[in-house]
């Protein structure tokens, strides 16, 4: 294996992304992403592993306000910040997981370490909370996460009466991270506030393996974006995975008919990024836009907005 066969993807949401379309905005996307990927290369050029590279790029989006994900989160109807993350290792099946935790400045920090310690996969709330107290692993005041942008984006919400995609306003979105590091091993990660306006309490598909996460060195890397709903009711990460183990699929080919799969049988929204066994990057959505920057088998890094979207199988 050279050390020029590593592949990377992170991703910032998808939606509606209106505010890409002004060129500030859109800018300012790029300018976080590359940045990060290119952090991400410089770890998987010098031998770096996959799993510690997607913990990396992903703490890296949720520090940036720009995203849906710790500082910057959407709020529940109450106003609170309530974070979903996850991780998982493709060589060992290995997945570590949070939903609806306070107070974390990195929940995918708090995710490996529950995969570290190897006792659970998921923990949520206050065990989520007290376990990152055991760790060591210092709670933040919740008011640092929030941001003006997503205060009046609440406020828009609860006057519609509704619960809202990220992107579909004017705020940005979810975050995740899958990389093939030069050794073949595969590591994906997944990171969210969730839905602005959603009840307290609600988990989406981010911190669930097998649909909006997954990884197994012997398919694929793959992280979700979109309505955690339709994601779960489809065990999307997984249908996908199985795609590429069971008919011999690429990325590519793999993430097209898993979308539109999502999209033909429950009107699924939202879309993915992907890197398969080989090192093959994809990306795809039902919706408008998707974030979303990439690095195939060490090549340039790419940003964009708008991969074509999926449509129905004809």
């Amino acid at each position: 294996m050279t050390s020029g066969a590593f592949s990377l993807m992170i991703h910032g949401g998808a939606g509606e992304l209106r505010e890409a379309q002004d060129a500030a905005a859109a800018e300012a996307y790029h300018a976080a992403l590359q940045g990060i990927l290119e952090a991400g290369r410089e770890r998987l050029a010098r031998g770096e592993r996959a799993l510690d590279t997607v913990e990396y790029c992903a703490a890296r989006l949720e520090d940036d306000a720009l995203f849906n994900a710790a500082t910057g989160a959407a709020l529940t109807r109450e106003g609170s910040v309530e974070l979903d993350a996850a991780i998982m290792d493709g060589a060992a099946l290995a997945a570590g997981a949070v939903a609806a935790v306070r107070g974390i400045a990195n929940p995918v920090r708090l995710a490996r370490a529950i995969l570290e310690d190897g006792e659970h996969v998921l923990l949520v709330a206050d065990g989520a909370a007290a376990f990152a107290r055991e760790m060591g692993m210092a709670q933040v005041d919740e008011e640092s996460l929030i941001t003006p942008q997503r205060r009046e984006q609440l406020e828009r919400a609860l006057r519609r009466g509704r619960v809202t995609l990220d992107h579909d306003e004017p705020a940005p979105g979810t975050i995740g991270a899958v990389a093939r590091d030069r050794y073949g091993h595969l590591a994906a990660a997944t990171s969210t506030g969730g839905m602005t306006g959603q009840r307290p309490g609600r988990v989406g598909d981010s911190p669930i393996p097998g649909a909006g996460v997954y990884a197994d060195d012997a398919t694929a890397a793959i992280s979700a974006t979109g309505h955690g709903e339709d994601f779960l009711r489809s065990v999307f990460a997984k249908d996908l995975a199985d795609r590429i183990r069971h008919l011999g699929l690429d990325a590519r080919e793999a993430l097209t008919t898993s979308l539109q799969h999502l999209h033909e049988r429950i009107g699924g929204y939202g879309g993915a990024i992907a890197i398969d066994h080989a090192g093959r990057c994809a990306a795809g959505t039902t919706t408008p836009r998707m974030l979303h920057g990439w690095i195939e088998h060490g090549g340039p890094t790419r940003t964009g907005v708008e991969p074509p979207p999926v449509p129905p199988a004809p």
